[in-house]
């Protein structure tokens, strides 16, 4: 039989690996590295305990594709083919991409994410041979009020027939 602590431990685990999939999902789509910060986790259930997320992943040859807040994405195919959106995330999650010209103010704050991009991104894209994607507020809500987004967005070409 197992022991309390050990069962504890099992049933922390399951909770963790599970917390909040579709935020570390969206986190990771379409990207060749990824990172995610604790934080996305929430709160710390047991403080002082060992954690860590296993997770299983696939590597897809991707397109990748990353437009400014108001700015426009394309997204095209060759003859033949057409989109499969992998991945999609608007909002912010770093102090590097589409810093140009803004204020530290504007991309201080880098844990805000819309969670429908993906979504949003495949409904209008899936299907076709070219699709432009406005990366603005109106189309993926507004995550981090504020603070200058980014969309950042992976598929790749599939053949039509």
């Amino acid at each position: 039989m197992l022991s309390s602590l050990l069962r504890s431990a099992l049933v922390l685990a399951a909770v963790l690996l599970s917390y909040k999939c579709r935020e570390r999902h969206h986190f990771c789509n379409g990207r060749k590295v990824c990172e995610v910060d604790k934080r996305i986790f929430g709160g710390d259930p047991c403080y002082g305990t060992y954690k860590y997320t296993q997770t299983t992943y696939t590597c897809l040859t991707a397109n990748h594709v990353v437009a400014c807040e108001l700015s426009t994405a394309e997204l095209i195919c060759e003859q033949e083919e057409v989109i499969k959106v992998i991945g999609a995330f608007y909002g912010r999650n770093d102090r590097t991409t589409c810093i140009y010209g803004r204020p530290n103010k504007q991309i201080e704050k880098v844990t805000c994410l819309s969670t429908t991009a993906t979504s949003t991104v495949a409904k209008s894209c899936d299907g076709k041979r070219r699709c432009t994607v406005y990366a603005v507020n109106s189309k993926f809500g507004d995550p981090c009020y504020g603070t200058f987004k980014y969309l950042e967005l992976a598929y790749t070409c599939e053949c039509s027939h």
